[in-house]
């Protein structure tokens, strides 16, 4: 039997099932579909931004995470808890060749140049991303790719420029194919190629950048992106090249999703994707087993542990319906959502209070363990982390990664501790 099966396979199941598998437990994660690495930046956002205060961004979290509601889940972790979680997850990625990196000491934020020209504050970043670290004065050569879609170097370089930063943009040609649609990942793939990268470094080779830093799209190659970055900076006669995220698919969140993935397989750890769980046994508190969906016919996954990580409403992992219901997709757990529709939003799209329906979720002990209306355990083997949880509103406060990596990391140490393998 597993010690531990894993429902979602975003960063939170993923981190959570390389935690669990780390420390000695036979793991399974089973998803529905890609989890919403394939659509952020690629970096790891911890707290850019506190509730109603969005017009300041926070410059080390470790000092905001005390002004966020007592129930929020950074708070019911403590600022230490988080810490080792995101060292765990840094050290983590530099196992698997993705290294990521951090502005300072302490939880500093850094500013990096946003798909549209703007700040937005990261914890930790892909070294590719690094050099585009706002509070550097070198200026800023926003380099595009002719005929690729969803990248604008005029727009973000005229942005740049209102902020105060010294920023120009130039176009150069890549010959993409004709009559595609040239999305960013479609590019990145036709950049894995040596043909291709030939044709890029010497576009970038007749760019005159002296003394500019070089921003070009995040798609430099879905594998072995550092060496042809690499490339450039010689080509451009020592100049600094960095990634600027595009609109999804998110090429940077595709390489961290396979580097996890790879790791995991190396761990034993299954991942089983297409397998939408759809009905659970229980007996006295206890999950006996979750059923999942597939192709063929559905199929029983037993296991001593779950873990929640299905995501949220724009997850998946709770979902209304017409006559204004908000459930909990596989266990049907209490929801802090209000249970009426003309509830669930504001009547201004852009309240600085935010919206109840992305705030609410499955409310969770400092175990990480959901809990029913009485504040008690709804089952004895059941976690949850991640997007789902309630008390925080991850996009607006761009904390999503954040919340993945500490909720997930402490709910996979606590199943390995009721399990006997800490």
């Amino acid at each position: 039997m597993l010690d531990l099966l894993v429902i979602g396979a975003g960063l939170t199941g993923l981190f959570a099932a390389y935690t669990a598998a780390r420390a000695g437990l036979r793991v399974r994660v089973v998803a529905k579909g890609m989890g919403a690495t394939h659509w952020h930046a690629g970096t790891i956002d911890v707290l850019g931004y506190l509730p109603g205060q969005e017009r300041a961004w926070v410059a080390d979290w470790t000092q905001a995470v005390a002004e966020l509601p007592a129930a929020h889940p950074y708070r019911l972790l403590g600022v230490e808890a988080m810490g080792t979680a995101l060292d765990e997850f840094q050290k983590l990625s530099v196992e698997v060749g993705l290294p990521y990196g951090r502005a300072g000491v302490g939880g500093q934020n850094q500013l990096l140049v946003s798909p549209v020209g703007a700040g937005r504050p990261v914890y930790l970043a892909p070294m590719a991303q690094q050099a585009g670290n706002l509070a550097d004065e070198r200026p800023l050569l926003i380099v595009g790719l002719s005929g690729m879609q969803d990248f604008y170097p005029a727009l973000i370089a005229e942005n740049l420029q209102k902020q105060g930063h010294r920023a120009r943009s130039v176009t150069v040609a890549l010959d993409l194919p004709k009559g595609q649609a040239n999305s960013p990942l479609q590019v990145a793939r036709l950049l894995d190629l040596p043909t291709a990268q030939e044709r890029l470094v010497e576009a970038v080779a007749g760019v005159d950048a002296a003394g500019e830093r070089l921003g070009l799209p995040a798609v430099l190659g879905l594998h072995n992106h550092c060496r042809l970055i690499a490339q450039l900076e010689e080509a451009s006669g020592g100049g600094t090249i960095f990634e600027i995220p595009t609109l999804p698919p998110s090429v940077p969140g595709m390489r961290l999703d396979a580097a996890l993935r790879a790791r995991l397989d190396e761990l034993g750890a299954r991942i089983e994707m297409g397998m939408e769980a759809r009905e659970v046994q229980a007996v006295d508190r206890r999950i006996q087993w979750v059923e999942t969906e597939t192709s063929s016919r559905p199929l029983r996954h037993r296991a001593q542990n779950y873990l929640l990580a299905s995501g949220g409403i724009l997850g998946g992992g709770i979902r209304g319906d017409h006559s204004g219901r908000v459930l909990e997709t596989v266990f049907d757990l209490p929801l802090t959502v209000p249970q009426e529709r003309s509830q669930w939003l504001r009547p201004l799209f852009l309240d600085g209070r935010g919206h109840p329906i992305f705030q609410g979720g499955v409310a969770v002990d400092a175990q990480c363990r959901p809990l029913d209306a009485a504040g008690l355990p709804v089952y004895e083997n059941l976690w949850a982390a991640g997007a789902i949880l309630a008390h925080t509103d991850p996009i607006r406060e761009r904390s999503r990664e954040g919340v993945a990596i500490a909720l997930g990391y402490a709910a996979a140490r606590q199943i390995a501790e009721c399990s006997g393998d800490v």
